[in-house]
């Protein structure tokens, strides 16, 4: 009984300061955040005024932070998918086949990474550049060297948010490839052998050994990865267009904080990071449900 007794205030001393800590920099500022969106309140002054669910309505009558939302379901959806479907397919080929300088491969896709946001804006910024320095215009002005106009990848709203889709995809890949290759190579060399006498090709090996078998590093990760594609796509799109042209590259992140530090408008800012709020653990909670499957032992 006394062993229990220990045992029980062990844990409660361990877990206690977490606990603490949590509650002040992650239950309070969320709460806090909900209790702001009802006021209406310039973030400076002490007069707030106190609007209810105002300013709920007002955001989903308002085009632009509709047109935000539709941004970053894109972007999400976009760098999401071709971005996993890339990792996966080159760690895949990295481990299974006999591929020279494995290890460069592995540094060169992972350098991206480890640069920052600003870097990676700045190199993008030049590959997409409309002058004589950019890369992507001047490659593609090889196949029409005397008839091609420069194509403005950050200044045309049509294409905007697919260029800043490449910056973060180029950014996203290495990381994730590396970590398909350390759950690739711990599968028993084994079942491939065993597949491979019973004839299946190496398309069928993918499908029916590795696939399966990393799922659950999969769905961790893609689950990580869709919620954090919403922080990063605020950091691309500050730093290369700011939301321009006209408001075609608009993230809410970044509308929320136009809102909230540019307009002066924090309590409106707020009712955005509710909405974000709930629309991170409702996307967290489908993602999850969707590709849930019985876990399979090695």
């Amino acid at each position: 009984m006394n062993k229990k007794k220990t045992q029980k205030r062990f844990l409660i001393g361990c877990l206690t300061p977490a606990l603490i800590l949590i509650a002040i920099f992650m239950v309070y500022p969320t709460l806090n955040i909900f209790y702001m969106s009802m006021f209406k309140w310039g973030g400076l002054s002490e007069t707030k005024t106190f609007v209810g669910l105002n300013n709920f309505i007002t955001l989903f009558q308002d085009t632009k932070f509709l047109q935000s939302f539709q941004n970053s379901i894109l972007l999400i959806v976009v760098v999401t998918i071709i971005t996993f479907g890339f990792a996966v397919v080159f760690a895949n080929i990295l481990v299974r086949e006999n591929v020279k300088g494995k290890g460069f491969f592995r540094v060169i896709f992972y350098i991206p990474n480890i640069l920052s946001v600003a870097v990676i804006s700045a190199i993008f910024a030049q590959i997409y550049a409309v002058d004589t320095g950019g890369l992507l215009n001047n490659i593609i002005s090889l196949f029409k060297p005397e008839t091609y106009e420069s194509i403005q990848f950050l200044g045309d709203p049509k294409i905007v948010l697919y260029a800043i889709a490449g910056a973060m995809i180029w950014q996203a890949i290495g990381y994730y490839m590396v970590m398909y290759m350390a759950s690739i190579s711990s599968i028993p060399e084994h079942l491939y052998e065993a597949a491979k006498i019973e004839g299946a090709s190496r398309m069928t090996q993918f499908f029916q050994i590795t696939l399966p078998l990393i799922w659950s590093n999969l769905r961790t990760t893609l689950t990580f990865f869709v919620i954090s594609t919403i922080n990063m796509s605020f950091l691309f799109v500050k730093v290369l267009t700011s939301g321009g042209p006209g408001g075609a590259s608009e993230v809410f992140l970044s509308y929320l904080y136009k809102q909230a530090y540019d307009n002066a408008s924090y309590g409106y800012g707020m009712a955005i990071g509710v909405i974000i709020f709930i629309f991170s653990f409702a996307l967290s909670a489908i993602v999850n449900k969707i590709t849930e499957r019985d876990t399979i032992q090695m």
